[in-house]
């Protein structure tokens, strides 16, 4: 069927790879690139052996000209970004210098600021039309998977969505007093900037961390929820046409939230270079550098998370609820793929949506994300492929912010 470039080598790309070749009739052919190769040597001598053929590459993603060297040496189908989303411009440069479709899971994010906008990559639409490629953006869970579910709701429940909450619930435990589940500069960033959430064509900034519910969820039981901005708000809040509003939370320990005000408070958070020893170094790089790898996490890491969409609306005149979830199995993610189960739920999404780009089902020229395509082939790729959701008819919604 195709070939496919993936970027990056960490717990996502891992899973991403494993995925990929558990289905060799649609990608016969891999290459793994990153700045570090010796990862993507031990991800190919893992894997080697099967019907996928696997390459390996050294590249400097911040660099385009090296991601057009290197794909024009392969010569991909697909690129699947799983690098860091500083490197979202770069790569789709490269892919539009060398007209090859475009996956990635998360919005580009300016280095040294910590915005999580659309605006940059929406700003390409009209250029991948003309080079007449796909690039699909945040194919990930939350963005992504979260974004399908909305758009499922809307094809098959609802005439009319009034409002969204989308939870995503961690029930996992690795053992570490302190430690994020995904690479500690994007996970503290996301959660140390004010919460945002859009109601009535408007949106309502709160301060960080300073909203909070707890929801009783499937398989993991009563969590307290954080709300937060993320990403899928905004690509939502535009694609759900009358939608009146829409809000995402996250589960925290307090044990996670005590650490992580202590390390707020004494600087250790910021992204502000300072001067150490005689050189500049940038203090949430430093913390990065001494908190556990999210990669080490999988063999330790115990529970289930729970991720899905609450939605509230109108069926043929009458009020209607709705909710959509998945629930992932740490412990089962990494006897399968080696990763734990936040890698899982990311990198089999990002699977599945260079997957449907091979097959030419979610293939259109421009920039789109991912409920703007019909829903229905990648849920049921949910369900093959280990992510089997589930849904409620009447769940217990959540209270309003005032």
């Amino acid at each position: 069927m195709g070939k496919a470039l993936i970027i990056g080598a960490g717990g996502v790309a891992s899973v991403v790879v494993h995925k990929c070749c558990q289905n060799p009739d649609v990608f016969e052919e891999i290459c793994i690139a990153s700045r570090t190769k010796e990862k993507c040597d031990a991800l190919k001598a893992k894997l080697d052996g099967g019907r996928t053929k696997i390459q390996t590459a050294q590249l400097d993603a911040d660099n385009t000209d090296e991601v057009i060297a290197l794909i024009r040496s392969f010569q991909p189908d697909v690129v699947i970004n799983v690098a860091l989303p500083y490197q979202d411009l770069s790569i789709m440069d490269a892919c539009l210098a060398t007209k090859v479709h475009y996956v990635d899971t998360a919005n580009y994010e300016p280095p040294d600021t910590p915005k999580f906008e659309y605006k940059w990559q929406w700003a390409y639409r009209e250029k991948f039309e003309q080079a007449g490629i796909t690039a699909l953006l945040g194919s990930g869970f939350d963005p992504g998977v979260t974004g399908v579910f909305c758009a499922y709701a809307q094809k098959h429940h609802f005439d009319e969505i009034h409002s969204i909450d989308i939870l995503d619930a961690n029930g996992g435990d690795h053992g570490y007093p302190f430690a994020t589940n995904f690479n500690p500069e994007i996970n503290i960033r996301e959660i140390t900037a004010n919460g945002r959430y859009y109601e009535d064509g408007k949106w309502i900034e709160t301060a960080p961390l300073s909203v909070k519910q707890t929801y009783d969820f499937d398989q993991i039981g009563p969590k307290n929820i954080y709300l937060l901005y993320h990403e899928e708000l905004e690509s939502l809040a535009v694609n759900i046409k009358g939608l009146k509003r829409i809000r995402f939370w996250m589960t925290f320990s307090d044990n996670y939230l005590n650490h992580l005000k202590v390390l707020e408070n004494v600087g250790m958070t910021s992204i502000e270079p300072i001067k150490f020893e005689g050189q500049e170094i940038i203090p949430l790089h430093f913390l990065k550098a001494i908190l556990p790898d999210p990669a080490s996490l999988g063999p330790r890491t115990k529970g289930k998370t729970n991720i899905g969409c609450i939605i509230r609306g109108v069926k043929d005149g009458k009020e209607k609820t709705y909710y959509v979830y998945n629930v992932c199995d740490h412990q089962e993610a990494y006897a399968e793929v080696g990763s734990q189960a936040i890698s899982y739920t990311t990198g089999v999404p990002a699977m599945i949506g260079a997957m449907l780009i091979l097959q030419g089902v979610w293939k259109k020229p421009g920039v789109y994300n991912v409920e703007e395509f019909d829903p229905d082939p990648y849920m049921d790729a949910l369900n093959k492929h280990g992510l089997p959701w589930q849904e409620e008819l009447s769940p217990v919604m959540l209270d309003e912010v005032k």
